[in-house]
């Protein structure tokens, strides 16, 4: 079935992915389902977030929240990046205001060679059940995710968030092979889960590589490009839009449309022209509005979106989003305004916005 020809669903998303003509900009925001709704909040409680990634009701959920409360043009998947890590069997904990921990660090060949046959046998049942949920509930396009290795990677090797990635970069330049079938049995892991999600019925898929601006360009070639690519490649097929987005990742742009995805995801680092021209115009681009921002009264935002919008300059291929997630406590309000003013300012026909400066 066509979801796209069904009346009354929204593709403008999908187009836009596509670089196809819109009649407007597509907007949606990364943690769009997050402490900021007091429905989340409510819905959240004392609960563990992997235990609510595994709850297919609770999942569904979560992700419904925001489309309830503003007209975004896509949902995305209430999950966690550590979903499929936990699902292997790993002992893994996300801590309120630390982030995922992992109990047993991998440092040692050995340990990745455990990792793989942990990984053969992947039941990740309650993210696809919670997938066909939300398809019967929703007239936006779903978006399925899954962290990228490097990222994955620096957990399994930090035990935790880092500041530096001194043990990854250590074990990345220390043992090269060993770090090779690390990231091997990762990329393995992500093509798996994103194309069940496909399967399961996801119309996009985001590969959040948070943590790879850490990397010099050199680095990011050697150690990280060759599984990435494979990632995009292996998706490729199955046709429905692939969107990679990393944090300071301004030097790697370029090398990130390398590996080989329809849309690059920019933070708010790299004015959004200057990007675009960084990985080329016949790639479509997400972003990248500081998240920050939101947090500032209504005037300050609406200001710093208009500049976003201009530097986009109606080209195809624009989906406006935050450079990184909502952070809480940002002013529903704020949100709320931002999807209209995007909606209002790039209806086609309409004047761009201009103050004759990019």
């Amino acid at each position: 079935m066509d979801e796209t020809a069904d009346s009354g669903f929204n593709d403008r998303f999908l187009r836009a992915c596509r670089r196809e003509p819109v009649d407007r900009t597509p907007v949606w925001f990364m943690r769009q389902s997050g402490r900021y709704l007091p429905e989340y909040r409510q819905l959240r409680q004392d609960r563990d977030i992997l235990e609510m990634c595994r709850t297919p009701e609770i999942a569904v959920e979560a992700t419904l929240l925001p489309l309830r409360r503003m007209e975004v043009d896509a949902a995305i998947l209430f999950s966690d990046i550590m979903v499929p890590l936990a699902a292997a069997g790993l002992d893994v904990e996300i801590r309120p205001s630390v982030g995922p921990v992992i109990g047993q660090p991998i440092r040692s060949a050995s340990e990745v060679r455990r990792l793989r046959s942990r990984t053969a046998d992947l039941d990740v049942s309650p993210v696809l059940d919670a997938i066909g949920l939300l398809r019967k509930e929703l007239s936006v396009p779903l978006i399925g995710f899954a962290g990228a290795p490097f990222t994955l990677a620096s957990y399994l090797i930090e035990g935790g968030p880092s500041r530096n990635f001194e043990r990854t970069k250590a074990f990345m330049h220390g043992e090269p092979a060993t770090w090779d079938d690390l990231m091997g049995t990762l990329g393995d892991l992500v093509s798996y889960y994103l194309q069940a999600q496909i399967e399961a019925g996801v119309q996009a898929v985001q590969v959040f590589d948070s943590w790879v601006g850490a990397l010099d360009p050199d680095d990011y070639i050697r150690f990280v490009l060759p599984t990435t690519r494979d990632i995009f490649d292996g998706l490729a097929w199955l046709g429905v839009p692939r969107i990679h987005f990393g944090v300071g990742t301004g030097e790697l742009l370029p090398l990130m449309r390398e590996a080989g995805a329809d849309v690059v995801g920019v933070d708010w680092r790299v004015p959004l022209h200057e990007a675009w021209e960084r990985i080329g115009f016949d790639v479509a681009i997400q972003g990248n509005l500081d998240p920050a921002v939101c947090l500032a009264p209504w005037d300050a935002v609406e200001a710093k979106a208009l500049v976003v919008l201009r530097r986009a300059a109606g080209r195809a291929g624009h989906v406006f989003n935050l450079g990184h997630g909502v952070l809480p406590g940002t002013p529903l309000e704020n949100l709320q305004r931002l999807v209209e003013l995007v909606h209002e300012r790039t209806l086609r026909g309409s004047a761009a916005p201009t103050d004759g400066r990019l």
